[in-house]
């Protein structure tokens, strides 16, 4: 006589192999990646403050790559945030504290 093990245990068992654990990770990878994206926006915005706030010693070709910068990380945010299913860039240009100039410039950098 063979026993078998209650269905609520494979099923169980299956779940935690394929679905809910999956779809845990998934989501805390997704979650990881927001907040990696969003420091990167957060540090691009410190530093292009910074240089604003600074003496003017230097020009213009100092401070275009620190707006490129912003530009970029501000478009890889509202990509994913978007591939998350969060689809208002208005917020993330309010908490963030984005400038108009780095919001018009918005996208993947050309090199």
């Amino acid at each position: 006589m063979t026993l078998k093990p209650p269905t609520f245990v494979s099923e169980l068992r299956s779940r935690t192999r394929t679905g809910v654990g999956l779809d845990y990770e998934i989501a805390q990878e997704k979650a990881a990646s927001l907040g990696r994206i969003g420091r990167r926006l957060e540090h691009a915005i410190a530093a292009l403050k910074t240089f604003d706030a600074a003496p003017r010693g230097a020009g213009a070709a100092t401070r275009e790559p620190l707006v490129a910068d912003a530009a970029e990380a501000l478009w890889m945010l509202a990509v994913q945030r978007e591939s998350s299913g969060c689809c208002d860039l208005a917020s993330i240009l309010r908490d963030y504290g984005v400038p108009p100039e780095v919001a018009a410039r918005m996208g993947p950098a050309c090199h």
